[in-house]
């Protein structure tokens, strides 16, 4: 199935960019690997070069911090790691610091990167469960 006929909900939300950028590695998967998880695993993968999470879309990355955003992206297949959930995890404590305060994460000011990094996450879930039940 063509991948726009299977674009997430987040993606649909997010700028034309991250789209075809989803779509194209989601329909080249498709084609060598088949349908299914798989292709969308590829597809996420190559979005998160370009593009970070942001509440419930998908935004650019800043040029000078282009590559994998987590982990998991950044390993050959099969060798485990943790999802970042689509956030940049290496990205300046000042970007999340300016992505936390778009999402109105409370306490902000007195995080660490780290607790940053995971009070954007939790932001990102629960703005993302919101949009899709209305």
């Amino acid at each position: 199935m063509p991948g726009r006929q299977e674009l997430p909900s987040t993606l649909e939300r997010s700028p034309r960019d991250a789209q075809r950028t989803w779509i194209k590695a989601h329909d080249s998967a498709v084609q060598e690997y088949g349908e299914g998880q798989r292709a969308h695993r590829v597809a996420y993968g190559a979005l998160k070069h370009t593009h970070e999470k942001v509440g419930d879309h998908w935004e650019r990355k800043e040029s000078r911090r282009k590559g994998p955003s987590d982990p998991q992206s950044a390993r050959p297949r099969q060798r485990g790691g943790r999802s970042g959930e689509g956030v940049d995890e290496q990205a300046t404590k000042e970007h999340l610091y300016q992505v936390a305060k778009r999402l109105g994460v409370d306490g902000r000011s007195r995080m660490s990167r780290s607790e940053l990094l995971s009070a954007v996450r939790k932001a990102n879930r629960a703005q993302t469960r919101e949009a899709r039940k209305g």
